[in-house]
């Protein structure tokens, strides 16, 4: 389990939980902020940071009265020490800035970064030995061993974000470990979950982005539209709860109402239930070991969501899932290859250089190739998951090549459902 030792006492009179967002203008960022200005008794703001988005970094950072703001573009530092001038607030920029952000001395740390750049800012809020709350699986895809390593030799606890693997979080006792037969999660299957697989070759970018139930951004939602992000959700399970791989799976369930399921060998199954909305798992990794009272998240009603189904995924189809699912098997570097092929595969895509079911093709080209470019190599350190990252690039850029060029303007306008 994540669970570190015993909860941190902070909590008493009067005493507000420092926090740490990094990622704070992302849709985790979001939904955090939200959670924090409704409950300004109870925490307290030390650092943000934000990729490029200056202007609304600096709102957050004075409407929270925040000690750090760091953007990761260097190009918009001089904006944000311009918006932030006068105000005491101190800031940075480029990458550095963002480990530092993470570095700062918080009891929780928010790391919602997206994909591979949130690797080195969470291992600097890890050496902390807080809390972290983590809303970046990639640190665990890509680092997943040296990770868990690092938080078990500074004594930290992990809390996980994700709705998946906060609701395992909850179902899973720590002393229950032993007893556990399989963990399943759910995924929404994504909107081209009832397309053929004709119309999916045929999909633009603008259907794969209408996720039915989430609010994300572009990168998370093109990995649900795939079922990539089901497979990075597998890896990042394998490493956060110690069980074998051959004891995770997953399972499509449209409405997004179940988040896990903890099978035991007594044939009882825990499983936790929520609205799809971010802010209760964050909630929860927030107050950890509390609740908050968050009033403005609509409570689940049975009667009103009358129906719950549930049903395999179909990794023909969906490719991407059977991918990742090998690469756990695999293990060594096959899980920083895949991370980093799937990123430069979504972009291309986002960037329409290659079609839908060219993001799986270029992902799989990828890992072939790197079986011979980088034998021998693991991931256990961060200059040894940098080389691995960055090679893997390099790789994938080649591999898009053979991947499906991008539908035509004859293909985009077929019918979609």
């Amino acid at each position: 389990m994540t669970k570190n030792g015993q909860a941190h006492e902070l909590n008493g009179a009067g005493y507000r939980k420092r926090v740490s967002v990094l990622g704070a203008t992302g849709t985790i960022g979001d939904s955090t902020c939200d959670l924090l200005a409704q409950n300004p008794d109870r925490f307290e703001v030390v650092a943000l940071s934000a990729n490029r988005n200056a202007k609304k970094l600096a709102s957050l950072a004075v409407q929270f009265k925040a000690k750090f703001a760091a953007i990761a573009d260097e190009n918009a530092g001089a904006e944000l020490r311009g918006l932030l001038a006068g105000t005491g607030i101190e800031c940075g920029a480029g990458k550095s800035a963002v480990v530092d952000a993470g570095a700062r001395d918080a009891d929780v740390v928010m790391a919602s970064i997206v994909g591979y750049a949130g690797l080195a800012p969470t291992l600097a809020a890890l050496k902390q030995g807080r809390t972290v709350a983590l809303a970046n699986k990639e640190c665990l895809v890509c680092a997943g061993a040296y990770f868990m390593n690092e938080r078990e030799r500074y004594g930290t606890t992990l809390l996980p974000v994700d709705s998946e693997h906060s609701a395992v979080f909850q179902s899973l006792d720590e002393q229950e470990g032993r007893y556990v037969e399989k963990i399943v999660l759910t995924a929404s299957g994504g909107p081209f979950r009832t397309w053929t697989k004709e119309q999916i070759a045929a999909a633009r970018v603008e259907d794969a982005l209408k996720h039915p139930n989430w609010t994300m951004g572009q990168k998370i939602t093109i990995d649900s539209a795939t079922l990539m992000n089901k497979g990075l959700e597998i890896i990042e399970a394998f490493h956060l709860f110690k069980v074998r791989a051959d004891q995770l799976d997953a399972v499509v369930h449209p409405q997004s109402i179940i988040h896990a399921l903890v099978y035991y060998t007594d044939g009882s199954v825990i499983a936790q239930a929520s609205v799809p909305d971010m802010r209760t798992p964050i909630a929860l990794s927030l107050a950890w070991p509390e609740r908050l009272k968050a009033e403005t998240i609509k409570r689940l009603d049975l009667a009103e969501a009358a129906t719950l189904t549930f049903e395999k995924p179909d990794e023909t189809r969906f490719p991407a899932l059977r991918l990742a699912k090998e690469v756990l098997k695999s293990g060594g570097n096959t899980p920083t290859v895949l991370n980093a092929a799937n990123e430069v595969a979504v972009e291309a895509f986002l960037n329409r250089q290659i079609s839908f079911p060219g993001i799986a093709e270029a992902v799989e080209r990828t890992l072939d190739m790197a079986t011979s470019a980088l034998a021998g190599v693991l991931p256990d350190s961060l200059d040894a998951v940098t080389h691995i990252d960055e090679r893997a690039r390099d790789i994938a850029k080649s591999a898009l090549s053979s991947a499906r060029p991008a539908v035509t303007i004859a293909e985009a306008a077929a019918p979609h459902i």
